[in-house]
């Protein structure tokens, strides 16, 4: 094309130059940088539509994303811009239609690997019917491999199922040696490495023996497939075009992935934002967005720096901060949305004044239009609110607090799940384990024994038939049994072979027929019945989306909804709320109002993240990223002193540093405000101190060091 209006396809004409250049670029390796607000989805969703109008087979792209939700979202907009189009002017018309369209292939990493692996994990000698443990429980199946190695009794402190998950994940996702990952993470464990190893060993040997994947599976699995030549030749068959969203959170493992499907980069485009990779404790790293480069030499870079979000006076604050990075990607954000309300910065006399300022104004805001629900407080951690909480709660303002419980993390829906699981895979002992002891009588040694008797058997549940039941077992032993007969009776290539309603309907059936048996056992082991019975229900409704059983087991396993029962206060019953966030759950997100609490040394950053200079620059950027959420407004706060025992119950106290973020250079571009009964000597009150003091005190030093000058 050159250049001219009437060379762009309409579709394409409303983008930015920086937008076209990206959705426009040929099969060279492309990097996006696309800093916060500058369209990345739109212009993501345009390259995967531009690649289709070009003549690629849909079934032949991937899109790689980080949720489920960002994949549904990129899928549905691109089908939106392709339902629009001309099918006359397209050199494929046919892919213009909406089942051709659905067959893009998009997901998450471990969603994609899923499938990847269902389909040719027979090329490296996997059985396309594993099920897939999740977090909670791999952590169960490292702590039976740690209590039977008898770990627990080593002579010393020997780290807790959940740390030995971190650290073999640890060395997966960074593909790092045990003895490097212990002494960079996890020093105080380095003693036990040679246990360890032994621990990790016998871990993957139960995996193994169990044909189960845990999440850090699916990725070394794929990976695996991509590293062997038959894996390697399908794959590269497969796919023309790949392009991975948020690129700047990907891990090692994820980027040799790529680096094996298309090792000179052609056809893939990575997007992202190295000033927004905040996720290391996940085993992300900068470095691959920073490398890209150098990982594919003939990279082209094409950097998106309008800003459709913010307003001009919080982009001037926010690039500043940014450029105070060691190492990035250039960029400097702009906003043809004008210069707006400068942003403030607030200094409160204790944490109390603090919560009295921000809730005075969310009101204030509130009286002025702006919804409670366009407006967030956010943190770098979750106890930071706990103050704000209960003052929101006194004053009778109902709030969402980002970070609830999901389903698969409440016991109730993991034991419904784990006895699917069981059916799907009688060789599952985590299942098998937390089945056997929801019922009576039956504890850790005879649950061991009667998975032993199910393994010797082949996985036919009728060997259960042969034991005898204790008392308080006898009537619901055979029910058990023969539900897990059922359940198993009712096999993958069964609902395929149905109709989708049938096999849509079998796998709520199979739900409910687990929930009848299972919710007098609920009731007798847990409190407040009633929402957990809701529960129930409603996953009996998410299950008859699902075509198969598997299907429904994988996705809810790796990518679970999040319950909206059992919340501090349910804000959905009042007419808004309140957002309340940590800063790593707000990313993504954005509000016309952001309230950044507890801007101090200490907790932003965070004292637990200031030993390497690496970690000191990932707090730089989630404080970016915090700031970035706003649109029109943005309060960053501290408070002055915290004292040591709420609302003052003692005098003890300690003073706080501004965040070593905003040196005094940026603070000039806040307006400065102070509040609190401790500051400028008077009460509660609003003061423009925006200018920063002029002069030193360097007279008052020379005239008291007369005290100890000869």
């Amino acid at each position: 094309m050159n250049g001219t209006t009437d060379d762009i396809p309409e579709f394409l004409r409303d983008l930015n130059e920086q937008q076209l250049t990206a959705v426009l670029h040929g099969r060279r390796p492309l990097l996006i940088v696309a800093g916060a607000g500058t369209g990345k989805t739109t212009t993501l969703a345009h390259r995967v539509a531009w690649q289709i109008v070009s003549g690629v087979h849909p079934d032949r792209i991937l899109l790689l994303t980080f949720t489920r939700r960002a994949a549904s979202e990129m899928l549905r907009r691109v089908e939106a811009i392709l339902l629009q189009l001309d099918p006359e002017k397209i050199r494929h018309p046919e892919f213009l239609q909406r089942p051709m369209i659905r067959r893009i292939c998009g997901g998450t990493f471990h969603a994609v690997g899923t499938q990847l692996l269902r389909r040719h994990g027979h090329l490296i000698g996997l059985s396309p019917d594993f099920t897939i443990l999740d977090r909670s429980d791999s952590e169960d199946l490292m702590n039976l491999a740690r209590s039977e190695l008898s770990l627990p009794s080593s002579g010393s402190r020997f780290p807790l199922k959940a740390t030995c998950l971190d650290i073999y994940s640890r060395c997966v996702n960074t593909q790092r040696h045990l003895e490097d990952v212990l002494k960079k993470w996890f020093p105080w464990c380095h003693e036990h490495a040679a246990l360890l190893g032994n621990l990790f060993s016998d871990y993957a040997a139960r995996k193994e023996q169990q044909r189960v994947l845990d999440f850090d599976d699916l990725l070394l699995f794929w990976h695996a497939l991509t590293a062997s030549d038959d894996g390697a030749a399908v794959l590269k068959q497969q796919f023309d075009c790949i392009l991975v969203d948020e690129y700047q959170d990907t891990n090692v493992l994820q980027a040799q992935i790529l680096k094996n499907m298309v090792p000179d980069g052609q056809g893939l485009t990575a997007v992202g934002d190295d000033a927004q990779s905040i996720y290391s404790f996940r085993a992300a790293t900068v470095r691959n967005i920073l490398d890209f480069p150098q990982d594919f030499p003939d990279t082209e870079i094409v950097v998106l720096e309008q800003n459709y979000r913010s307003t001009q006076q919080i982009l001037d604050v926010t690039n500043q901060v940014i450029a105070e990075a060691a190492e990035r990607h250039p960029r400097n954000l702009w906003s043809d949305r004008g210069a707006g309300i400068p942003p403030a910065l607030v200094t409160c006399a204790d944490e109390d004044a603090q919560s009295e300022y921000v809730i005075d104004r969310i009101l204030e805001h509130r009286e002025q239009g702006i919804p409670l629900r366009q407006q967030a407080v956010l943190f770098r951690a979750s106890h930071h609110s706990m103050a704000l909480e209960a003052d929101l709660s006194r004053r009778n303002i109902p709030f969402h607090k980002y970070g609830g419980l999901k389903f698969l993390e409440t016991a109730h829906i993991r034991d419904v799940m784990a006895f699917l699981r069981l059916a799907e895979n009688p060789l599952d002992a985590v299942a098998a384990f937390r089945v056997l002891q929801l019922l009576p009588g039956i504890g850790r040694a005879r649950a061991a024994r009667l998975i032993d008797d199910l393994r010797e058997a082949g996985g036919r549940f009728d060997t259960w038939t042969q034991w005898k039941p204790p008392a308080a077992l006898q009537q619901d032993w055979p029910k058990f049994v023969a539900l897990m007969e059922q359940l198993s009776g009712r096999s993958p290539t069964t609902a395929a072979v149905a109709s989708d309603t049938a096999a849509e309907a079998a796998v709520a059936a199979d739900l409910h027929a687990v929930r009848s048996f299972y919710q007098p056992l609920m009731e007798s082991r847990y409190d407040h019945p009633r929402p957990r019975i809701n529960d129930l229900k409603q996953l009996e409704v998410i299950a008859a989306r699902y075509p198969a059983r598997r299907e429904f087991l994988s996705q809810l396993t790796l990518d679970p909804p999040a319950s909206t029962q059992d919340m501090a206060a349910d804000p959905w019953l009042d007419e808004d709320y309140l957002i309340l966030s940590t800063i790593h759950s707000a990313k993504g997100l954005e509000w016309d109002c952001v309230f950044v609490i507890h801007a101090a040394d200490g907790n932003i950053p965070s004292d637990m993240a200031v030993e390497t200079p690496e970690e000191i620059e990932e707090e730089r950027r989630l404080f970016y990223v915090a700031m970035t959420r706003a649109r029109n407004r943005l309060y960053v706060l501290r408070p002055e002193r915290y004292y040591f025992h709420h609302r003052r119950r003692s005098d003890q106290g300690s003073l706080s540093q501004i965040t070593r973020f905003l040196p005094a250079s940026i603070q000039t571009s806040f307006e400065r405000i102070s509040w609190g009964p401790d500051i400028d000597g008077g009460s509660s009150s609003e003061s423009d101190t925006s200018r920063l003091i002029t002069g030193d005190t360097r007279r008052i030093r020379q005239d008291i060091a007369r005290l100890w000058s000869s």
